[in-house]
C-alpha cells in the first residue's frame, strides 16, 4: 500500500517543501467550475466545507456548514466508545473472531451490525474470501458502498489487499462479476 498525496505546485524546489494545504480556484465564466488542488486526507471535511462556501453564491438554497456536527455513517458513538462498540458487536455475534469484530467496527462503526445482518453462525456470512472478508461484507459493500470490482474492496474500502493473496483477490473479483451478472448483490 502506498499513500499518494496530491500536491499543489506552489513553486517549491522539492516535493517535501511543497505546501500540504489545498488551493481552491473558482472559474465563474458561464457555469461555475471549482478546481481543487492538493490537500491532506485528514482535512478533507474542512476542504469540502470551504469548497461549498466558494460556490455558495451560485446555489442560493444551499445551507451553511453542517458536517462538523454530524457523524459519518457508522460514526454515531462516543469518541472514547470504540471498545464498548466492539464488545457489543462481539456479544451480538459471539461466533466472530475478536480480530474480525474489531476490524468490522473500525471500518463500519455502528453499521457493522448491518454488514452482519441476521447471521447466527459463521456459515450465515457466506464464503470467506480470506482475512475475514465474507460474502455478507462483500454484498454490503456492493450495495451500500457501490464497490464494483475486487480492487474497490481490497484497496479502496478495506485495505485487505495487504493480507489477501492474488488468488484470493481473483476469486473475489470472479464472485463480484457473477453477483453483478445475476443480480445477487442486491439481495
Amino acid at each position: 500500500y502506498s499513500g499518494v498525496r496530491p500536491l499543489y505546485d506552489d513553486g517549491a524546489k522539492s516535493a517535501t517543501a511543497a505546501t500540504r494545504d489545498y488551493v481552491l480556484s473558482l472559474h465563474d465564466e458561464g457555469a461555475p467550475l471549482l478546481d481543487v488542488f492538493g490537500g491532506k486526507i485528514t482535512t478533507y471535511r474542512r476542504l469540502a466545507e470551504n469548497a461549498l462556501a466558494k460556490i455558495a453564491p451560485f446555489f442560493p438554497a444551499a445551507k451553511g456548514d453542517w458536517t462538523a456536527r454530524v457523524p459519518l455513517p457508522g460514526g454515531d458513538f462516543p469518541h472514547d466508545g470504540f471498545d464498548a462498540l466492539v464488545a457489543r458487536l462481539s456479544a451480538a455475534y459471539p461466533f466472530l473472531p475478536a480480530e474480525q469484530a474489531r476490524r468490522l467496527c473500525r471500518a463500519y462503526g455502528t453499521e457493522a451490525k448491518d454488514v452482519l445482518g441476521s447471521a447466527r453462525a459463521p456459515g450465515d456470512l457466506g464464503r470467506d474470501f480470506g482475512a475475514g472478508l465474507t460474502e455478507a461484507e462483500v454484498r454490503w459493500l456492493m450495495t451500500r458502498e457501490y464497490a464494483r470490482a475486487a480492487v474497490d474492496i481490497v484497496w479502496r474500502r478495506t485495505k485487505l489487499g495487504l493480507k489477501l493473496t492474488e488468488a484470493q483477490i481473483a476469486a473475489l473479483d470472479d464472485h463480484m462479476k457473477t453477483a453483478r451478472t445475476v443480480g445477487t448483490a442486491a439481495e
